[in-house]
């Protein structure tokens, strides 16, 4: 049984603050001109559209904006936002009405202001279930530590190889340890075979103590060194190393099963954009 996990990115340009919320006040003014062309008296309430768009046009050519640049960015678009969204509410208290995809996006707008405001009044860069698209707020970053992507934005997928097979044991669009489903693929293997695995292949992150006490009740083998230090004799460490670096190459199979997914059949961007087409076109490329 070989397991391993990797991101399924979607199709959306790469986030920053300041973008996020140059196109939520965007939303917010084509809200506002939707709602007064509802009304038939009153002026329009002043939305400072070419002021905010100049401000963010400014920013944006910016090549290499300074910390304090990219606050002052953020700040002007929050009031924009700030200002853009009571005049929407003062609109809706009126009577007049948003169809159904403008109130959800409406919420959107509103976490996101809030989850922006409070990065920003407490000088930090995460938060807790962190907006990184407006039109798909499902999404989340997923920090993967590749050299050519550090943090990628989609659905996490840890999967299950076995005899060539590769299928999805987990598939979420919030960030999780990969090491907490190797129990319930075990379990859902046995289900399949009548019985468990003799071995399994996996990369350290895998190798935590219940696992490793899970894997030594049911006599499974699992790969990688014991926990603690190396062993004194020479002879024994080299073998261990050997042994390996062998089990490395078997659970390269996985590895190459993402690339065939990425590279043939378009895992690595999704272009779906709902929640629940996304995840059919995630488990139609592993079927």
């Amino acid at each position: 049984l070989i397991l391993d996990a990797t991101c399924a990115p979607a199709d959306i340009k790469f986030p920053t603050d300041v973008s996020l919320l140059n196109e939520a006040r965007e939303k917010l003014e084509n809200m506002v001109t939707s709602l007064h062309q509802q009304s038939t008296q009153g002026k329009k309430p002043r939305t400072y559209k070419k002021r905010a768009r100049r401000d963010y046009l400014r920013f944006a050519r910016s090549k290499r904006p300074t910390i304090k640049k990219i606050r002052k960015a953020i700040r002007q678009q929050l009031g924009y936002v700030s200002r853009d969204i009571k005049s929407v509410e003062r609109l809706l208290d009126e009577g007049l009405h948003l169809s159904e995809k403008e109130k959800s996006l409406l919420l959107t707008i509103k976490t996101l202001y809030r989850q922006q405001e409070e990065m920003y009044r407490e000088r930090k860069h995460q938060i807790e279930n962190r907006i990184v698209s407006l039109c798909q707020p499902w999404i989340r970053p997923i920090v993967r530590g590749k050299t050519n992507a550090a943090v990628e934005f989609g659905a996490k997928v840890s999967i299950s190889m076995v005899d060539g097979y590769a299928q999805i044991e987990k598939l979420s669009w919030n960030a999780y340890n990969e090491s907490t489903t190797l129990i319930e693929s075990v379990e859902r293997y046995r289900e399949e075979k009548g019985y468990y695995p003799a071995r399994i292949l996996g990369d350290k992150i895998y190798r935590t103590r219940d696992n490793l006490n899970y894997c030594s009740r049911k006599q499974i083998s699992m790969n990688g060194p014991k926990l603690g230090r190396p062993p004194k004799v020479k002879a024994i460490y080299r073998e261990q190393c050997l042994q390996e670096k062998s089990e490395a190459g078997e659970r390269n199979a996985v590895e190459s099963k993402f690339g065939e997914g990425k590279r043939t059949y378009g895992l690595n961007r999704i272009y779906a954009k709902r929640q629940d087409t996304s995840e059919t076109s995630i488990y139609l490329v592993f079927l």
